[in-house]
């Protein structure tokens, strides 16, 4: 009796399964973490060491101001110093920002107004349609 030999040849599949289970933890994690991404405002903050803006270049911009009670001003309209409610607000920086799209957008908040006063201003300046906003800040006094 002749006994065949029979050889096993190594297997050359690869189990693709846990590759394919990692992929689909990552998806999930991806498609709920992109959308956190997303939100937020989109400011360019200032540098510690710019330089003041050029009068000419920019004639009369924009300006918001934010009280320490969180009241909006701006320095259009005859009566500048009535605060804004957040609809007449962006009803009026509508208005400027279609008259004039390249005007600059600033923020004038208190250095003790709430932090989140100064977030939600600068929201309602993007529904206005302000392609970019600055904010607006006083040089360090040297000495102290």
């Amino acid at each position: 009796m002749a006994r065949q030999r029979i050889r096993k040849r190594p297997m050359s599949e690869i189990n693709v399964v846990p590759y394919i289970d990692v992929m689909l933890v990552l998806l999930v994690i991806f498609m709920i973490t992109a959308p956190l991404l997303n939100q937020g405002v989109e400011v360019d903050l200032p540098q510690a060491d710019a330089e003041t803006m050029d009068p000419e270049t920019n004639q009369d911009p924009l300006q918001l101001t934010v009280d320490t009670e969180g009241n909006y001003y701006l320095n259009i309209g005859d009566d500048q110093t009535t605060p804004l409610d957040a609809e007449t607000l962006v009803t009026r920086a509508a208005a400027v920002i279609r008259q004039r799209p390249d005007v600059a957008v600033l923020v004038r908040g208190h250095k003790h107004v709430d932090y989140g006063a100064v977030v939600a201003a600068m929201a309602l300046l993007q529904q206005a349609g302000a392609p970019s906003i600055g904010l607006i800040t006083e040089p360090v006094q040297d000495g102290g």
